[in-house]
């Protein structure tokens, strides 16, 4: 009777404490998630590192050691998962590059662009190739 009544306490803890931090989590606002999850992740690693400490001491019992493994398994995947996330985020907060004008990408400055002018011809120059550029590209014509 003790036992099924232990049972039901602890299960019904869980299941309140996992409802209250959905509730709790559910109401951070969007620029804290960052520093919580990094703040969660420190956490965990003490967590892990308690893992390790009851592993060395938990005797000669191999029931014992393979759930052990399999906690410090799950908890550093957890902690590897949770700064790759952080980073991830971090990262969309950057500022990005601006992108460079045409000119400047070819290794041409801004001077010599505006050092060649771009002629337009008067309409019906283009037959008589006046006024065809400084290039001698002669308008009209599909060269």
């Amino acid at each position: 009777m003790i036992l099924a009544s232990t049972l039901t306490t602890n299960l019904a803890i869980l299941v309140l404490a996992g409802f209250i931090g959905f509730v709790v989590i559910s109401k951070v606002p969007n620029t804290l998630h960052t520093p919580l999850m990094s703040g969660t992740n420190a956490i965990h690693g003490i967590v892990l590192l308690g893992g390790l400490l009851i592993i060395g001491l938990a005797g000669n019992d191999a029931f014992n050691k393979v759930i052990l493994v399999i906690a410090i398994t799950f908890g550093t995947i957890n902690i590897v998962g949770g700064f790759l996330v952080t980073d991830r985020m971090l990262e969309m907060f950057k500022s990005k590059p601006k992108p460079k004008p045409a000119a400047q990408e070819n290794g041409e400055g801004a001077s010599q662009a505006s050092e060649q002018p771009t002629v337009v011809s008067p309409a019906g120059a283009g037959e008589r190739g006046e006024h065809a550029g400084e290039r001698g590209e002669h308008a009209g014509e599909g060269s």
